[in-house]
């Protein structure tokens, strides 16, 4: 059976036909990268409840890209330039991820999730990185990806899957300011801004800036449901489970 990967979403008006409704939505890249690596995909709406529950039937987790985060959630006031925010997904997208954290579930988190991982271990944001690296290149057009390379950090698990360097496709105007507690630096751009984190003391917590269900490179969404899928053979294998 394949593993039961849940995929955050937002919430937004949406359009169906004559109706405009709040709706529960993420890209269906996501979907299909995660299908395409073999995990079978459920969708997790924001909700203040039913936590346990959520990640009592899921084998894995992605924490989805999407506006910024509420910069009272890491103390601070917000910048002209945050925009966005929903105070009600920075909640349940903070207490999903230390309930999968808790139980050593492998996590993959895009672009605003990898700022939700650095935020839940108490690491901080740079609301907005024009202000520190002069250029908008991160986020230049409104809807469209920016293409870059990376550079790998040697020793870490994302220098491992993808080499020294690898093609990405960014979309943010925000980055990584304290690295939350566990976490190492795993990638940069050009310009020095750290593009991805990860944690080696758990089996797979992994946070990237950039969007690799857009892109064609599909090592990192496979090595995350191989993980999924040795998540569940010990979970069901566990005595206690």
């Amino acid at each position: 059976m394949r593993p039961i990967v849940g995929i955050t979403t937002d919430i937004q008006l949406a359009a169906f036909g004559a109706w405009e409704e709040e709706s529960a939505l993420v890209p269906t890249d996501y979907v299909r990268a995660v299908e395409r690596a073999g995990g079978r995909a459920l969708l997790v709406p924001p909700s203040d409840g039913g936590i346990e529950e959520t990640v009592e039937v899921l084998d894995g987790i992605v924490f989805s890209g999407g506006s910024d985060l509420g910069p009272g959630t890491y103390g601070h006031d917000p910048h002209p330039e945050t925009k966005g925010v929903l105070e009600e997904r920075d909640r349940a997208e903070l207490a999903l991820l230390h309930a999968a954290l808790e139980r050593d579930m492998p996590v993959l988190a895009v672009c605003r999730g990898s700022q939700i991982l650095n935020v839940g271990l108490g690491g901080d944001l740079v609301q907005h990185l024009p202000d520190i690296v002069g250029h908008d290149e991160h986020k230049h057009t409104p809807g469209e990806y920016t293409d870059h390379d990376v550079t790998l950090e040697r020793g870490t698990r994302l220098g491992a899957l993808l080499g020294d360097h690898a093609p990405v496709k960014s979309h943010h105007h925000q980055g990584f300011g304290r690295i939350g507690s566990g976490l190492r630096e795993a990638a940069h751009a050009e310009d020095g801004t750290v593009e991805a984190l990860e944690d080696p003391a758990r089996r797979f917590a992994l946070g990237v800036l950039w969007h690799p269900e857009a892109g064609a490179d599909t090592r990192l969404f496979e090595a995350f449901v191989e993980e999924a899928r040795r998540y569940r053979r010990e979970r069901r294998a566990s005595p206690s489970s």
